[in-house]
């Protein structure tokens, strides 16, 4: 038996403003968006097998916690690429900073996190 992630599920301030920096920084394309559950908005974006569901409720509330401190928190979002010094330089011009850079087997990484607090690893193999 095989499985393969298909999504996951975020909520997000604005799932548009989020899609259009992941398509910048990572190319991925929205696949669907409409009205979702309990009066709000998602978008799904991402390649032709796997995507992320950006949902936005119709009143977003922030929260301090920490998802390292959090059970069922999200940590982070590893994202593998081919050109990693490329990705971080899209990453910057898309408003964020990288940080934590890292060179270890199997691959180099460095961290970054958008403007709702999401944290993505972007890690190359190449």
């Amino acid at each position: 038996m095989m499985a393969t992630l298909e999504h996951a599920n975020f909520t997000v301030s604005d799932p548009k403003v989020t899609a259009e920096w992941l398509h910048k920084v990572f190319g991925w394309d929205i696949r669907w968006q409409g009205p979702a559950i309990a009066g709000g908005y998602t978008v799904h974006v991402g390649d032709e097998s796997t995507y992320l569901a950006l949902y936005a409720p119709a009143r977003p509330a922030r929260t301090t916690e920490s998802s390292y401190d959090t059970v069922g928190g999200l940590n982070h979002v590893g994202v593998v690429v081919d050109d990693l010094d490329a990705t971080e330089t899209l990453v910057r011009e898309a408003g964020f900073t990288p940080h934590s850079h890292a060179d270890y087997e199997p691959g180099r990484r460095f961290y970054f996190d958008d403007d709702n607090g999401i944290e993505f690893e972007v890690v190359s193999y190449a």
